[in-house]
């Protein structure tokens, strides 16, 4: 199992629609009863009508992207010598820009050199001890005061526009949010149902409604743009859901822009049917084909999406199409296909990346030694708090008894994050086979290696590490089993 956000957001990042043109300049004054009187009208036809939902945050002094030297320092309440770290952002995917000391509970990190964009920090290397903020080279000094270790907790920038707007922004957007699904949890059976409908519709218009006004108070800021990317400027028109996301804006990358525009753009127009995601891929690959930069991001989180919904045939249209092809791929970096390759390794038939992780019992396991030692090696993602798993896990117990004499072995690969909670469940059910975990949940890098989305997940490899099965259900690894095992 796993959240319904991850669901959510794995089963819409496939679609996009275009335009090559930047934004058109609109009325910046857009009144709540407008945004209001819009609501309650939109329907599914197709039409050219600006909404009034859409606010453009863009003008001279933050169009466009821009690279320059920022210093970002500040306090935190945390033991000298604990490291925080910093990571640039791209949609889902994080990589480490630098890292500082803290001493004296200040750190300081001097003369990055970075573009406008959502950046991360992270106490520790602990994927839990994080948050997100904002740099521009428009403000050269960044100073953050943490007021206590919790890095997403308390924290004030006062010489930073862009910071103060963010995090303000991310309390009142939690806020709406946490409103939103506490009402959706008293739909269910309600006689009030059309009321409680009405109060969600109310609560996500007073989130644009602050968005508005926000664009105003912070006018010129990277944040007056990454807001107005919010709510599309044509939100019925298939031909024109990105006209007001310039694909020469680099800026668009470092941030969750392009993704969120996809995943918003697939709900609304694929059907869900394979020809719809065709005919979107191929607009959003229109779109940004102006801009290599753009262009592979948006690709990236295309084959993500699709991958992580097992429409692996779809991963396939974009990566012979788009990306391998020798003429429409011919401008992308190394990078794209470096990822692409990430998720063409996790395919029946090809080898899956290795990892070398401390088993339960002690000492390590490896990936690749074991399956070389086996004729087959099922590994399979769990966690201690999902209930499909306990409804598989006494299925593969007596599956591993019998076979694991044949050449047949099992590794459990937890995303739990506290170690009790992980093998208190490995010792009630008495699970024989091996039992590995980073212990850092949905962030262990195993899981991202692996793309994980949901528990139970299973690759079954051969004895020469290749996936010979991608079953969705534990009983599937018996039959094959029973057919193959020699």
């Amino acid at each position: 199992m796993k959240p319904m956000t991850l669901i959510v957001s794995a089963i819409a990042i496939m679609l996009s629609a275009c335009a090559d043109s930047a934004p058109a300049p609109v009325s910046n004054k857009t009144k709540a009863s407008n945004i209001v009187a819009s609501s309650n009208s939109v329907t599914t036809d197709q039409t050219d009508a600006i909404s009034p939902q859409y606010k453009n945050g863009t003008n001279d002094q933050n169009k466009g992207d821009k690279t320059g030297t920022v210093r970002l320092h500040g306090n935190i309440a945390a033991a000298s010598g604990s490291m925080i770290y910093l990571y640039e952002t791209e949609a889902r995917n994080n990589a480490l820009l630098d890292s500082a000391k803290i001493e004296g509970g200040l750190f300081n990190f001097n003369n990055l050199e970075v573009s406008r964009g959502i950046y991360e920090l992270v106490l520790n290397g602990k994927a839990n001890n994080k948050t997100q903020i904002i740099l521009n080279p428009d403000e050269s000094d960044v100073d953050i005061d943490f007021k206590s270790s919790r890095l997403a907790g308390n924290k004030t920038t006062p010489g930073s526009r862009e910071n103060t707007a963010w995090f303000k922004y991310i309390t009142l957007e939690n806020r709406n949010k946490n409103e939103i699904k506490n009402l959706r949890k008293g739909m269910k059976d309600s006689p009030y149902r059309s009321r409680i409908e009405e109060q969600i519709n109310g609560k996500e218009l007073e989130l644009v409604q602050s968005q508005h006004e926000m664009i105003d108070t912070y006018e010129g800021t990277y944040f007056a743009k990454l807001i107005s990317w919010k709510n599309p400027m044509y939100p019925n028109s298939q031909g024109k859901y990105f006209e007001d996301l310039d694909p020469l804006d680099n800026s668009l990358i470092h941030n969750m822009a392009i993704s969120d525009r996809i995943q918003s753009m697939m709900v609304k127009y694929s059907k869900g049917e394979d020809s719809g995601f065709f005919a979107c891929i191929d607009i959003i690959k229109a779109h940004f084909e102006p801009n290599p930069k753009t262009l592979e991001s948006a690709l990236y989180a295309m084959l993500d999406g699709f991958y992580n919904t097992g429409k692996e045939d779809i991963c396939q249209y974009i990566l012979d199409n788009y990306i391998f092809d020798e003429d429409c791929g011919a401008d992308l970096s190394d990078v794209i296909r470096l990822r692409a390759q990430g998720i063409i390794n996790l395919q029946v038939g090809k080898t899956p990346p290795n990892f070398n992780i401390e088993e339960y019992n002690g000492g390590n396991v490896n990936l690749m030694e074991t399956a070389a030692k086996n004729q087959y090696t099922l590994v399979m993602f769990w966690a201690s708090w999902c209930h499909k798993c306990e409804q598989e896990i006494p299925v593969l117990i007596p599956l591993y008894s019998k076979f694991s004499g044949k050449g047949f072995e099992a590794i459990g690969v937890s995303i739990d994050q506290a170690r009790k909670s992980w093998t208190d469940v490995i010792e009630a059910k008495g699970m024989q086979y091996l039992n590995v975990s980073q212990l850092q949940g949905w962030d262990s890098p195993i899981v991202k290696d692996y793309k994980i989305t949901a528990t139970p997940t299973y690759f079954l490899l051969n004895s020469k590490g290749e996936i010979v099965l991608k079953p969705k259900r534990i009983y599937e690894v018996g039959t094959y089993l029973t057919s193959n095992i020699k």
